[in-house]
């Protein structure tokens, strides 16, 4: 049975001005999920989960009937449904719990190893096939992947971004990796605001994550046991969110996971900002022209 594809297409796109994953980007007017979705299937993937929430569900169903579905098996999970029997959300709480709740509302789903990535981002189609590649080896169910890019390539010109800084161990293991906010280009190199507010170099050249995970099947009791935690401490928070970057790294300190960071992804491009699009619009274009993407994705 191959992997499972997951897309987390749940967020609100605050800064972007709007639903990110169902922009039509494409010259044929695909958005970011059927691209998604395109370049998995070329590598093998055969069964997708979207994980929504309520407010957008109807508005991706209308896209992936445009015809992804008759291309591949889909399942919807919403995430703002998937919460502990008896839980309720605090007044006023409108931001979804988190990729790492994400991640657990697609849990009935799975049924082995499966990918799991952003439904707002371009990732190209060799950052799949390495991940496929890898998830294609049988492996303990407690061994993880995470495909990294180079800083440099994920920066916006637009405004600073957030981005996973990874630290790599022996044999290609990620030993390390922190959510670092307001990271702007520096030259060829980029830099953040220290806890002083004095700027921070960081190498251009350092892997960071965009959220590109393989995960074997111990993820989802790992995912059930940080989120019952989680709500514990923060249930009543209104803002206060569950990141996938904080349930590996609990794993990896707790020498309960092995995640090995691969590289090699890419073209990758992004839409934070709404100044992103030209940007994306034009890779799109100049993929397609070149013949590694059809116009029209479902014929």
């Amino acid at each position: 049975m191959s992997p499972t594809l997951v897309l987390l297409a749940a967020g609100m796109g605050s800064r972007y001005g709007g639903p990110k994953q169902i922009d039509p980007v494409g010259p044929g007017g695909a958005t970011l999920i059927d691209y998604a979705a395109f370049d998995a299937r070329r590598v093998g993937f055969d069964r997708l989960v979207l994980v929504v929430r309520s407010e957008n569900e109807a508005a991706v169903r209308e896209v992936v009937a445009r015809g992804l579905d008759r291309h591949l098996q889909v399942d919807y999970a919403v995430q703002d449904a998937a919460l502990p029997a008896g839980f309720r959300p605090p007044a006023g709480r409108t931001k979804p719990w988190g990729t790492g709740h994400a991640l657990l509302a697609a849990a009935p789903y799975l049924d082995g190893p499966c990918a799991v990535l952003n439904a707002d981002d371009f990732y190209g189609a060799g950052t799949y096939r390495i991940l496929a590649d890898w998830l294609g080896t049988p492996r303990p169910a407690s061994e993880h992947a995470l495909v990294s890019f180079a800083l440099r390539t994920t920066l916006s010109p637009a405004g600073p971004v957030n981005r996973g800084i990874c630290e790599v161990g022996g044999q290609g293991l990620l030993r390390r990796i922190r959510e670092v906010l307001e990271i702007e280009g520096d030259g060829r190199d980029a830099r953040y605001p220290g806890p002083s507010g004095d700027p921070v170099g960081v190498a251009g050249e350092t892997p960071v994550s965009l959220n590109f995970w393989g995960f074997g099947p111990a993820i989802v009791p790992a995912l059930e046991t940080s989120f019952d935690s989680f709500l514990a401490e923060h249930g009543d928070s209104t803002t206060a969110e569950l990141f996938l970057p904080e349930i590996v790294q609990d794993l990896i300190d707790r020498d309960e996971a092995r995640v090995h960071l691969l590289s090699g992804g890419g073209p990758w491009a992004g839409l934070t900002y709404p100044e992103d699009r030209p940007h994306l619009v034009t890779v799109l274009e100049e993929r397609t022209a070149s013949g590694a993407y059809p116009r029209d994705l479902w014929p």
